[in-house]
């Protein structure tokens, strides 16, 4: 990361809207110059249900962002999910003209582009396509096919897709709050990069994000997603169930699971009681501890359930998709007491709660390090690569020129083997390296159409 890029992360959740602004340090660690957090109004499940509230809410987590920080915000990365997100997987192929030329990336991207031209169900459009490995004439698990001989390329992917009209909604509401929109992600795969490290991806892991309105869950495997999944329940649930159960108001159901919830009922005794202010002029009222325990028990194993059942269609039982690294918990949710021994007894994997730390500077707020800013995190983290891509997007044309690997960024032959013979090898590699790296995707392409739709709108 780039040292002294202001980035900044929107987080528009079910519950609570964050606002953070941050920027890559000396030493390449997130360092947190201000946030913004506030009440989530207009939003249901992931979903806008009211324009208004909507923009009003994201303004005041922008204003607190910019009053802690000093700094105005101008543009910012966004995350979506919403119980309108699901996933699929496809495979497609390509067959080559001329087989006597090497892969290029723009036979990737031709292969790309023909997975969008699947036919969803109304109103649907994809939004991410994910590409998991390759096949070159047959040859399989090639992570990466550019630069190899073959006729036939072919790939397994990864296709995300949602409601159309509930992200444009999202963009809508960013864009009527002064803000622009530089970027879209999942939120998932944001949690992800800000709680999971390379090894845990590497090995094979399960990321829960337990929100307000839903629960999101991304498997990462050899470094590549596998499978994603957003379950339409989350924290909310558990509070209106405390609510109905008990029969008090939401605000004070939210205070008890906060303060004294635990998913775990055998923790508590029959003896343990709290008391509660009754309504004006009533009497305050006593929850057993016990029975609030059993409340929150039973919602939360309906919804741990709902994931191990999303991991087992993953197929985590087969030899090749083992999940060495278990379950990370995060998100709002993370923070219930007891969840984790829940999960482990329900999955029988080994789980840990899943901190954004992994890329944050040694003096950040602990406040920031708490499970409900992970995806606040991940899409600042977001933005600073978006950042950086766009200026190691020059950096690698540069380097093409100068080791004259292509002419020009449309015309890219082959340089000859004298030619290359004379250059350094460590220049050549590091070319090639970074301009497979920061090459433009998929999704990039799909925001550049998205950001113009959202221009163009009236």
């Amino acid at each position: 990361m780039k040292s002294n890029e202001i980035a900044v992360g929107l987080d528009i959740g079910t519950t609570k809207i964050v606002a953070m602004i941050g920027r890559a340090n000396e030493y390449g660690k997130l360092e947190i110059l201000g946030v913004g957090k506030t009440k989530s109004l207009g939003v249901r499940r992931g979903v806008v249900n009211n324009i208004t509230q909507t923009i009003q809410s994201i303004q005041k987590a922008v204003e607190e962002a910019e009053l802690n920080s000093g700094l105005k915000i101008s543009e910012v990365v966004v995350g979506i999910a919403g119980q309108h997100i699901r996933s699929l997987q496809h495979s497609d192929y390509i067959t080559r003209q001329d087989p006597d030329k090497v892969i290029e990336e723009a036979d990737v991207d031709e292969l790309c582009d023909q997975v969008h031209k699947l036919v969803m169900l109304p109103g649907e459009e994809i939004i991410h396509v994910l590409p998991q490995e390759f096949k070159v004439d047959g040859q399989p698990e090639i992570l990466e096919p550019v630069g190899m001989y073959g006729v036939r390329l072919e790939a397994n992917f990864h296709v995300v897709v949602g409601q159309i009209s509930s992200i444009r909604n999202i963009g809508r509401c960013v864009k009527s709050a002064g803000l622009d929109l530089s970027g879209v992600t999942l939120q998932p795969l944001a949690s992800a990069n800000a709680t999971l490290s390379h090894e845990e991806k590497e090995a094979g892991v399960a990321l829960i994000d337990i929100g307000g309105g839903t629960t999101d869950l991304a498997i990462f495997k050899d470094g590549i997603i596998r499978h994603t999944a957003v379950i339409p329940f989350g924290g909310n649930v558990i509070t209106e169930d405390i609510k109905e159960g008990c029969a008090i108001i939401e605000k004070q159901a939210e205070l008890l699971k906060v303060k004294f919830g635990s998913a775990w009922p055998g923790e508590n005794k029959d003896n343990e009681i709290v008391s509660i202010p009754g309504l004006r002029g009533r009497e305050p009222k006593e929850i057993s501890l016990k029975s609030l325990s059993k409340i929150i028990h039973y919602r939360v194993v309906e919804i741990i359930e709902e994931v191990f059942l999303e991991i087992k269609n993953y197929g985590y039982d087969e030899q090749k998709k083992k999940l060495i690294g278990g379950i990370v918990i995060t998100g709002g949710g993370a923070q219930l007491k007891h969840l984790k021994q829940l999960v482990e007894y329900i999955t029988g994997m080994d789980t840990r709660i899943g901190y954004p730390n992994e890329h944050l500077a040694g003096d950040t707020d602990e406040k920031v390090k708490e499970p409900l800013y992970a995806t606040a995190v991940g899409l600042v983290l977001n933005s600073l690569n978006r950042k950086e891509k766009g200026i190691l997007a020059g950096d690698t044309k540069v380097l093409r020129k100068k080791a004259t690997i292509s002419q020009q960024e449309d015309d890219r032959e082959p340089v000859s083997e004298q030619e290359e013979e004379a250059l350094p090898s460590e220049e050549i590699m590091e070319a090639r390296h970074r301009a497979n790296r920061y090459r433009k995707n998929i999704f990039d392409k799909w925001f550049d159409k998205f950001k113009e739709f959202l221009d163009n709108a009236e």
